[in-house]
């Protein structure tokens, strides 16, 4: 029943659920998640007989992950803050 009334009382005042606070925070772990994704392009090789060990470095296989976990949590973080919260 409580879910009914929040949501009539949203339509009523005509408010968003998301803050300005909430997007700048969904923003920001966008980006962490691109980054990540941008770290951890390329380094394949175009001759299929050839190795390239440079698909296993440090940066493709820690900090690209890593990266995007970040982006994660920031996401969740925007999606639970309640920007109504008086500090």
């Amino acid at each position: 029943m409580g879910e009914k009334k929040r949501k009539e009382q949203i339509k009523k005042s005509g408010e968003f659920i998301f803050r300005k606070k909430n997007y700048k925070f969904m923003v920001i772990g966008i980006a962490f998640i691109a980054f990540g994704f941008i770290l951890m392009a390329g380094g394949g090789s175009d001759d299929p007989n050839i190795f390239n060990p440079e698909i296993y470095n440090w940066r493709r296989i820690r900090l690209a992950p890593t990266l995007i976990l970040i982006g994660f949590a920031i996401e969740i973080y925007a999606i639970l803050l309640n920007p109504n919260k008086d500090s």
